[in-house]
């Protein structure tokens, strides 16, 4: 990458980070581009001549902004942790996406962008499905998943928590003991109320 192309990226960024600063402050309804230029320092003129329109802009900066979170879980998922930390790890990024990204957010921006809200399903499709299958089986082969329990059994009980994580994360806040009520979340995800069999 030549000096040229280097700083054009660097702007880019600058731009997306910017973006994504005020969709989380009052969401894609209020993004306004001469809002942006001020916060981003650029002209309006860079902003339309890299990104095209508001629209494009937003879904190239959301699209960066996930790029960039499944790069960070498959690096992750590389490293050799049991299935425990890796699980506390998925609740822990789920925790930090929903500070950034609130799923009423998230559902807005979906809602007016076909073509992002289709990018969104095959991410989950052709990466985090075939991750979290991976890392069942890791999880059965290593004991830490009991043999009588399936790939789709597991990935239903993800999905059931994943629906509910607003709600308990909204639990986790009003708790005295934030980290260990989401702790103890994550004990009852690998055993139950009852402990190991």
């Amino acid at each position: 990458m030549n000096g040229f192309e280097k700083r054009a990226q660097q702007i880019k960024e600058r731009i997306r980070v910017a973006t994504l600063e005020i969709l989380r402050e009052a969401g894609p309804g209020k993004l306004r581009i001469a809002d942006l230029s001020k916060r981003a320092g650029v002209s309006q003129v860079t902003i339309y001549n890299y990104f095209g329109s508001k629209e494009g802009l937003v879904r190239d900066a959301f699209k960066s902004y996930m790029d960039r979170a499944v790069e960070s879980f498959e690096a992750y998922m590389r490293e050799g942790h049991s299935m425990r930390e890796q699980i506390a790890h998925i609740l822990q990024l789920e925790k930090d996406s929903y500070r950034d990204f609130p799923p009423g957010l998230i559902k807005e921006m979906l809602a007016e962008d076909a073509e992002l809200a289709a990018y969104i399903e095959t991410v989950y499709k052709e990466k985090t499905v075939p991750w979290t299958v991976r890392m069942i089986e890791e999880g059965k082969a290593s004991g830490e998943i009991s043999a009588r329990v399936s790939a789709e059994h597991v990935l239903a009980f993800i999905q059931l928590y994943m629906n509910q994580y607003r709600t308990l994360l909204e639990m986790a806040e009003r708790s005295a003991d934030k980290d260990g009520f989401l702790e103890g979340m994550v004990h009852m995800f690998f055993y139950g109320i009852c402990g190991k069999e």
